[in-house]
């Protein structure tokens, strides 16, 4: 049945509806936000430094070595960390998920499947909640919204193993693809690797994060275009400040140089925080609810629908 026309009509005095932002503002202030970050890649490649210079704060500890001597520490288990940051009265809940590195080992068969299962267990869950009989008002969402995919700054090409990885995660969660030390390459290499690895993409079908849909208005799509052309974010990540013409900014100081995380010309660690925080956070979080979320949901109610007409259609 068609809708029919609704014709728009302007009050002829004011009766202050209008206001109804300002009230749904006030009661998501109060609540806060929540945001799920799962970070996946080999390790030693800065996965932690990297979440604390996004959010400007220490939330996990770097695995990274502090002497040339020290054994490599690595993440053997998914671990969670929770942290609430506050910026000008907003709050919000930060989940940070950090992963074993993958495709460590000798045998690499399978070494994706903990990290899937431990996002469609975050589903199963709010599933789970969603659907008791005396649910909470407002369910603790443990969905990941976002998964930062760390690639190694080789300069040639993905190994086959990224790209199973990134295929299987782009299936259940949004992927953002990252060049992990992006300044261990030139500027001209860094092109080449960046081309190099949207076409493996393309070849390979690959359907990352951020989509297209009709909700999206003119500004909405150019932006979302501008952010393809962009991944994968070649990145370089630092907690220490370093003076630069007497000022302190957050860089790596070495022998040739200062790399200075926050200048355009040096990486693109400000593409991916502005994505990140500035203009898709919002996204990342209704995109995994509709899409993501919506797809295990159908997929397992359907399940249960059919196991639940077996048993009868056997008495029959």
């Amino acid at each position: 049945m068609a809708t029919a026309a609704v014709d728009e009509i302007r009050a002829s005095s004011y009766v202050g509806f209008d206001s109804i932002t300002r009230q749904i503002e006030y009661k998501l202030l109060k609540r806060g936000f929540q945001f799920n970050v799962i970070v996946v890649g080999q390790t030693g490649l800065g996965k932690s430094t990297l979440i604390n210079t996004i959010f400007a704060s220490h939330l996990i500890d770097s695995k990274g070595r502090l002497e040339h001597d020290e054994p490599v520490r690595q993440t053997t288990e998914i671990q969670a960390v929770s942290h609430v940051i506050v910026e000008n009265g907003v709050r919000l809940r930060l989940n940070i998920v950090d992963t074993p590195g993958y495709g460590d080992q000798i045998n690499n068969e399978g070494c994706w499947d903990t990290i899937i299962k431990y996002i469609k267990d975050q589903h199963s869950a709010y599933l789970r909640k969603e659907l008791t009989a005396m649910r909470d008002k407002h369910i603790q969402d443990t969905r990941i919204h976002c998964c930062l995919f760390f690639i190694n700054p080789t300069g040639h090409s993905l190994r086959s193993i990224d790209i199973i990885v990134m295929k299987k995660l782009s299936e259940v969660v949004n992927v953002v693809p990252i060049i992990a030390k992006a300044d261990s390459l030139t500027l001209e290499e860094r092109e080449v690797f960046k081309n190099n690895i949207r076409a493996e993409m393309q070849y390979n079908n690959i359907r990352l994060y951020p989509f297209d849909t009709d909700e999206n208005d003119p500004e909405e799509l150019a932006l979302n275009e501008t952010i393809r052309n962009i991944i994968p974010f070649a990145v370089v990540g630092s907690e220490r400040n370093v003076l630069i013409d007497g000022k302190p900014v957050r860089g790596r100081k070495n022998k040739w140089g200062v790399i200075n995380v926050e200048d355009e010309t040096h990486c693109e660690f400000v593409h991916l925080r502005n994505f990140l925080t500035r203009t898709h956070l919002q996204d990342l979080i209704e995109t995994t609810a509709q899409i993501h979320y919506e797809a295990f949901r159908s997929k397992q109610l359907l399940a249960l629908k059919d196991a639940s007409a077996r048993p009868a259609q056997g008495s029959a």
